[in-house]
C-alpha cells in the first residue's frame, strides 16, 4: 500500500496483520535496545527492521541492524536513506539510495478520530480551517489523522537533513485530495523555519502524498536533490 505514495526509486516492504508482526530475529546491537521492552513494543520493533532488512537486499545492500542515534531516529547503512512506521497491526519501511533522494520519510497511523487533547497544541488555525471544509465534504474521511500522519512524515524528512527538532507548528501542511475509489492525494508542507540546504539551495517546502487503505492511514513525503 504504502508503495503507492512513492517513487520508482524507493522500496517499500510493509506487514499488515497482527499474523504478520511477529518476532523476527534482531541483531545484538538491536537486541540491546529492547531489553525492557514490552511484548507488543518489541514485535513491532523487530517487524519493521525485518521490513527494512528486505527493502536493503532489494536495493542490493547486504541486510544489516537498523540502530538508532540518541533523538531516536533510525542509523542507516552508508549510502541509504529511508524511513519506518508502525501501527496497529501493520507496519512498514522504506529505502533508497543517497545517489537518488536527499531525504524522505513515511508515517502510519489507524484511520481513526484524532484525540481532541493532540487537536489542541498539533495544528495551526489556517490548517483546522481547512480541515473543517475538508471535513464538509468528506465527513467519512478522518482529516485530522491524516494531517497528523503527513506531520510525522514531514518531520522525518526533516530531520536526517538538519538533526534538529521540527516543531508541530513549523509546517503548514495543506491536504489535497484527488478523485479515486479511495481516499487520498496530495500534502504541501510549507515550512515556517528556514529549510535544509540540498544541492546547495534552501528548501522551503516538501512535497508528498496521502492514501487510506484497510483502515490504515498512510502518508510519505520525499525531499529531492534538486
Amino acid at each position: 500500500m504504502i508503495e503507492e505514495l512513492l517513487p520508482h526509486s524507493v522500496v517499500a516492504v510493509e506487514l499488515h496483520g497482527d499474523e504478520e508482526l511477529r518476532d523476527a530475529p534482531l541483531y545484538p546491537g538491536e537486541a540491546a535496545l529492547m531489553t525492557r521492552a514490552v511484548a507488543k513494543r518489541r514485535r513491532e520493533f523487530s517487524a519493521v527492521r525485518a521490513c527494512a532488512r528486505i527493502a536493503m537486499e532489494k536495493l542490493g545492500v547486504p541486510p544489516q541492524p537498523v540502530l538508532t542515534g540518541e533523538s531516536g531516529a533510525p542509523l542507516w547503512p552508508d549510502g541509504l536513506v529511508g524511513s519506518m512506521t508502525h501501527s496497529d497491526g501493520y507496519c512498514a519501511a522504506a529505502l533508497a539510495r543517497a545517489t537518488d533522494l536527499a531525504s524522505l520519510g513515511i508515517d502510519a497511523e489507524p484511520h481513526e478520530v484524532l484525540p481532541e487533547e493532540v487537536v489542541s497544541y498539533v495544528f495551526l488555525p489556517a490548517e483546522a480551517e481547512r480541515l473543517g471544509r475538508l471535513a464538509e465534504e468528506r465527513p467519512d474521511v478522518h482529516w485530522d489523522r491524516i494531517l497528523f500522519s503527513a506531520k510525522e512524515s514531514v518531520y522525518k524528512a526533516w530531520f536526517p537533513l538538519t538533526g534538529r527538532w521540527l516543531d508541530f507548528s513549523e509546517a503548514d501542511i495543506d491536504i489535497v485530495p484527488e478523485p479515486g475509489p479511495d481516499p487520498g492525494g496530495r500534502l504541501h508542507a510549507e515550512l515556517l523555519v528556514p529549510g535544509p540546504w540540498v544541492g546547495g539551495r534552501r528548501v522551503g517546502r516538501f512535497e508528498g502524498r496521502w492514501g487510506v487503505r484497510r483502515g490504515v492511514v498512510m502518508t510519505a513525503v520525499v525531499v529531492p536533490h534538486s
